[in-house]
C-alpha cells in the first residue's frame, strides 16, 4: 500500500493505524477475557453439576439447579428484597450523586474542585469492612447517631438503625455513591454552557432548564453509574450481612452460604446465573423505556 515514491498511501496509513490500535488494546482484551470469560464459563459448568467434582466424586450433570426458585419459594422473596435493596441504592444514588456531579463540572474549578473530588474518592482508600463495621458504631444504639440526638434533644427516644433495611441502604449508598457521582460528572462537564444561556435567554427557568437540558444529557452517565451499582449491588452479602442482621437476608448472602457454609457450588452457581438473567431483563425493559421516552423529545 505504498505509493511508486514510497511513501504510504492514505489506505496503508488507516490500515496501520487499525494494526497498531489492535497492538495496544490486545493486552488489555486479553486479559478482560481470561479475567471474566474464564471464570464465567468455571462457574457456568458448575451451574449443571449435581456435585462439586472435588476428590472422587464423578461428574453428574443435571438442569435441577435451575429449579431453586421452583422447588424453594423463600427465594423468590429473597430475590424480591435484594432488587428492592438495589433499587433503592442506586435510586438514592442518583437523587445525590447527579445534583452533586451538575454542582462539580458547573459551580467549581480549580483547588476547591480537586478537594471534592478527593472526598468523593476517599471511600475508595478504606478497607471495605472496615468502612460497613464503622457504621455500625454510626447506626447501633446508643452509638454517634443517638448519641448526638440525644445531644439536641435530651429527651428524645434512642435511635437504632443497625440491622435493619435502612441500615443496609445507608451502607451501600456510602459505599457506591463514588461511581455514580464520577460518571454523571463525566455526561455534565461535556454539556456546552451556549445551551443553557440560549435557554435563560428564551426564557426557561431552572425547572426546566433542568428537565430539558440537563437531565436528557446527563442521561448517559446517570444509566452508566446506574450499571455499575445496580449490579454488584443485587449481590452484595458482606453489607446486608453485618448491617442488616436477620432482616439482611438476600442473594448475596444466600449464594456465599452455598459456596461457603454449604459447600454447594453448583446450586449457588446457578442461583448466580440466575439472578444476572434478572438483572439482563431488568436492563433490557428499562433502557427501552428511557428509549421511548427519550427518544420521543
Amino acid at each position: 500500500m505504498r505509493s511508486e515514491n514510497g511513501t504510504l498511501t492514505p489506505r496503508g496509513r488507516l490500515a496501520r493505524r487499525e494494526w497498531t490500535t489492535a497492538a495496544l488494546l490486545a493486552p488489555a482484551y486479553s486479559w478482560l477475557t481470561l479475567a471474566v470469560f474464564l471464570p464465567l464459563g468455571a462457574m457456568l459448568f458448575f451451574s449443571f453439576l449435581k456435585a462439586a467434582p472435588f476428590g472422587a466424586r464423578p461428574l453428574q450433570f443435571t438442569f435441577d439447579n435451575y429449579l431453586a426458585f421452583v422447588r424453594r419459594p423463600y427465594l423468590i422473596d429473597v430475590a424480591w428484597t435484594s432488587i428492592q435493596i438495589g433499587l433503592w441504592t442506586t435510586g438514592l444514588c442518583a437523587l445525590v450523586g447527579l445534583p452533586a456531579a451538575i454542582a462539580l463540572a458547573r459551580a467549581t474549578r480549580g483547588r476547591s474542585q480537586q478537594v471534592l473530588f478527593l472526598l468523593i474518592v476517599l471511600p475508595f482508600w478504606t478497607n471495605g469492612l472496615v468502612r460497613v463495621f464503622s457504621w455500625t458504631m454510626v447506626l447501633r444504639e446508643g452509638g454517634v447517631l443517638d448519641y448526638a440526638l440525644h445531644l439536641v434533644a435530651p429527651s428524645a427516644p434512642s435511635v437504632a438503625l443497625l440491622y435493619s433495611f435502612p441500615a443496609i441502604i445507608i451502607g451501600l449508598v456510602h459505599a457506591y455513591l463514588p461511581y455514580m457521582i464520577l460518571t454523571c460528572y463525566l455526561s455534565a462537564a461535556a454539556i456546552d454552557d451556549a445551551y443553557i444561556e440560549a435557554a435563560r435567554s428564551l426564557g426557561a427557568r431552572t425547572p426546566m432548564i433542568f428537565a430539558k437540558i440537563v437531565l436528557p444529557l446527563s442521561l448517559p452517565g446517570l444509566i452508566s453509574g446506574a450499571i455499575l451499582i445496580f449490579v454488584p449491588v443485587i449481590g452484595s452479602f458482606m453489607e446486608p450481612r453485618i448491617l442488616g442482621g436477620r432482616v439482611g437476608v438476600t442473594m448475596g448472602t444466600v449464594i456465599e452460604d452455598q459456596f461457603v457454609q454449604a459447600f454447594n457450588w453448583p446450586l449457588g452457581a446457578a442461583l448466580s446465573f440466575t439472578m444476572l438473567a434478572v438483572v439482563l431483563i431488568i436492563f433490557g425493559v428499562s433502557s427501552r423505556a428511557l428509549s421511548a421516552r427519550f427518544g420521543a423529545q
